[in-house]
């Protein structure tokens, strides 16, 4: 659906997944499973997109694979 990058992580504090989007700040969901995380965000990755767009705000070009430290 959307080709921006997702980093899922395990959350001992959360006791959740957490799926986070780097290019779109503060874009992130949680879900008792992995699955269930990036299932989630996909539909948080649309209403920040619909948010931005309504706001006049940029909206990121994503570009796929990211680096790290």
């Amino acid at each position: 659906m959307y080709r921006y990058e997702v980093i899922v992580y395990w959350s001992d504090e959360d006791k959740a997944y957490i799926a986070e989007i780097p290019e779109l700040p503060g874009c992130m969901a949680d879900g008792a499973t992995y699955e269930e995380a990036v299932k989630n965000v996909q539909v948080i990755i649309y209403e920040w997109i619909e948010t931005a767009r309504a706001s006049g705000r940029e909206i990121p070009t994503p570009k796929g694979r990211l680096m790290h430290a």
